[in-house]
């Protein structure tokens, strides 16, 4: 036997004296706190041989079986990096409704059920994301794991604080960092609700010898082992419990806008038939009680044997996690009560936009039938979402004007029987579109779907809506919008300057000061939109950021967004987003040579066959001799009225309406750009 003693909670500067008082104790013939005798060749049982003296010799027996995880029709699997997010992956709201794109699970820590907010491009002939070629280091024509890709299963996020298992839905893809478990069909359901239960949890983390936040990776699942004896009846309950939970999980995302699960903001979620967020989770909680009662009866473990964590806490450390807990639960509350205004708002907004339903508000329109099992192949498309015939591409924050945001809200808040909200036109001006950038972002990636283009002040702004503007938007904004506003604001300082020609008052001077600042910044407007308008070309393909980089002086009120707009247009024009379709459009005297030294960019671009042959080989190689020149291609490719366009727009002010530095150094530089060179 040997005698292990735990200081790990002990500061580092302590350690030695809180070991010596141990080891002193023992000797004495007393007991000493932390301290364990045991078999070390106990913990050969284990894959890996953790020193987990702590655990039970009961659970680590669990581990003396061949009955794993992995086994007879059962494989978990990783896949390799993508290794360029930004070029193949999306964010589901920001791509249309295609074939094209699948949804791709990056790793989610809710159990049972995660929303897949990504989708990766997929190119099904290839059986390969589109344009695919791996990386230098490691060239490839298809990712690893493919054969998996597709097929139902269990996905989990390497890293959690607990293990926390997901339905992966038949059409969907698993990421590098989200896992994949497949299994058939029969057994799919019971195994996501053993894997989900408390008693998995623990025995993962024993073999991975980390409790706290570890990494659950797939080589461990791959030796997890199965309880000794799995009935039938056993395998049936867990099976309808882990269903019970994945609906439980997927109805309390319904008041959440970005799911795909979304009815009804908070404030409005009663007026449809199904259980609330609150009343899921108490259902969910109840669901998950029962799992882990099975799953400890099935192991043959008791639930108060599983360790929270391999760290020690002591009853102050659990009473300040107690009080944490309580302060956050404070704390999320709160922020739900402040949020529930704003949640009504943007889909008040949506609403006028054509994009959601009010009729699920107003009693109208009924739910469509929900999807009972977890791993059938799904559309991914909300409840709340119109059909997008009558959507509006453009929305005007100008009061009086027939196409008003403001007043279009108001209108919706109406017909729905809801108050209207205290000063809704300066919290849509100023303090929407900042939030929608953050509700409309994941993991780094911010897709907006309603896009305002503002003067500096905010005095004018128009609204976009990306999924219903096509390449004359802005001739529209242009002609419809901005032109007739300004015509309009010059006859009001006209009218204003002619009125107090003969004397004012120091406040008439005033008027007329800001009068002649609002007309200055709708010139400035105006301007750029005429700038941008002639090649205009938006592609939902290439991501909401780079079809909306063009338009980056359009967003001054908002500056870290304008940022990134800016560095992403000079980082298109230096070339480096070339796969992109705006790239083509802009420039393709400069994308198409490069299509015939990099085969990934000529599948991007649809000039595959044309620059690269397959040999019998299976391996591809340059044409000696293109199937038609590049200069041929580039030709019927470039507009004149596009180019000019583009050098007008390289070569304006870095800023609407004031003078300033220009992008990249000046005219001659902005000329390069303009004509595809490096300068």
């Amino acid at each position: 036997m040997t005698v292990f003693f735990r200081v790990l909670a002990a500061p580092v500067q302590d350690k030695a004296e809180a070991l010596r008082a141990a080891v002193s104790s023992i000797a004495a013939g007393n007991d000493a706190p932390n301290c364990f005798e045991d078999d070390a060749d106990s913990f050969a049982r284990i894959p890996g041989a953790p020193f987990s003296y702590w655990v039970p010799l009961k659970i680590r027996q669990l581990f003396a079986t061949d009955q794993r995880f992995e086994g007879s029709e059962r494989v978990a699997r990783t896949t390799n990096n993508i290794e360029d997010n930004f070029r193949f992956v999306r964010l589901a709201w920001e791509v249309p409704e295609s074939d094209a794109w699948r949804p791709w699970a990056k790793g989610s820590t809710h159990r049972f059920y995660s929303d897949i907010d990504f989708v990766v491009a997929w190119d099904s002939r290839r059986r390969s994301y589109r344009a695919f070629l791996g990386s230098v280091h490691r060239p490839m024509e298809r990712p690893a794991s493919v054969d998996l890709f597709e097929r139902p299963g269990i996905t989990w996020p390497l890293r959690a604080r607990d293990f926390s298992p997901s339905a992966l839905p038949a059409g969907a893809i698993f990421s590098v960092r989200s896992f994949m478990l497949a299994a058939s069909e029969a057994d799919l359901p019971w195994l996501l609700g053993l894997s989900a239960s408390r008693v998995v949890d623990y025995l993962y983390k024993v073999l991975l010898g980390r409790f706290e936040f570890p990494e659950f990776v797939v080589t461990a699942m791959q030796r997890l082992p199965l309880p000794p004896s799995l009935p039938l009846e056993a395998k049936s309950e867990l099976a309808e419990l882990a269903v019970r939970a994945w609906d439980a999980a997927r109805t309390s995302q319904s008041e959440v806008e970005t799911s795909s699960e979304f009815v009804l903001p908070p404030a409005l979620r009663s007026r449809q038939p199904g259980l609330s967020t609150a009343e899921a989770n108490v259902e969910l909680d109840g669901v998950q009680q029962r799992i882990d009662e099975i799953a400890a009866r099935l192991y043959g473990v008791a639930l108060a044997q599983l360790a929270p964590s391999t760290e020690q806490h002591d009853d102050t450390d659990a009473a300040l996690d107690d009080a944490a807990d309580a302060a956050g639960d404070a704390l999320e509350e709160a922020l739900v009560a402040t949020n529930a205004q704003e949640a009504t708002i943007s889909w008040a907004i949506g609403v006028a936009f054509g994009r959601f339903d009010v009729g699920l508000a107003t009693g109208n329109t009924e739910l469509p039938p929900r999807e009972c099992d977890p791993f059938v192949r799904r559309a991914w498309r909300a409840p709340a979402l119109t059909d997008g015939v009558r959507a509006r591409d453009v929305l005007v924050d100008d009061e009086g004007h027939p196409a008003d945001l403001v007043r279009q809200v108001e209108r919706v808040f109406d017909d729905v029987a809801v108050a209207r909200v205290e000063g809704l036109r300066p919290i849509v001006r100023n303090d929407f579109f900042p939030g929608h950038i953050q509700t409309y972002g994941r993991s780094g990636r911010r897709a907006p779907i309603y896009w305002q283009l503002a003067t500096p002040s905010t005095s004018y702004s128009v609204w976009l809506y990306v999924h219903a503007f096509s390449k004359d938007t802005l001739f529209r904004v242009q002609n419809d919008y901005a032109a007739p506003k300004l015509a309009h604001e010059e006859r009001r300082l006209e009218s204003l300057a002619s009125e107090l020609r003969d004397g004012a008052t120091a406040a008439q001077r005033k008027q007329l000061a800001a009068q002649e600042a609002l007309v200055e910044e709708l010139r400035a407007f105006l301007d750029e939109v005429k700038r941008v308008a002639p090649l205009w070309k938006p592609n939902l393909d290439d991501g909401v950021i780079i079809n909306f980089a063009p338009l980056w002086r359009l967003v001054p009120q908002n500056k870290a967004w304008q940022k990134e707009l800016k560095s992403t247009w000079d980082a298109l024009a230096d070339g480096k987003y070339d796969w992109a379709h705006l790239a083509m459009h802009l420039w393709p005297e400069r994308v198409v040579p490069k299509c015939a030294k990099d085969r990934s960019l000529a599948i991007a671009h649809g000039l595959e066959d044309l620059f690269w042959i397959e040999g019998t080989d299976g391996k591809w190689t340059a044409r000696k001799t293109p199937t038609r020149s590049v200069d041929e291609l580039v030709r019927e490719r470039t507009s004149p009225a596009v180019k000019s366009a583009l050098k007008s727009l390289l070569e304006a002010p870095a800023a609407a309406g004031k003078s300033g530095g220009r992008r990249g150094g000046g005219r001659r530089k902005s000329a390069a750009a303009a004509e595809g060179g490096d300068a």
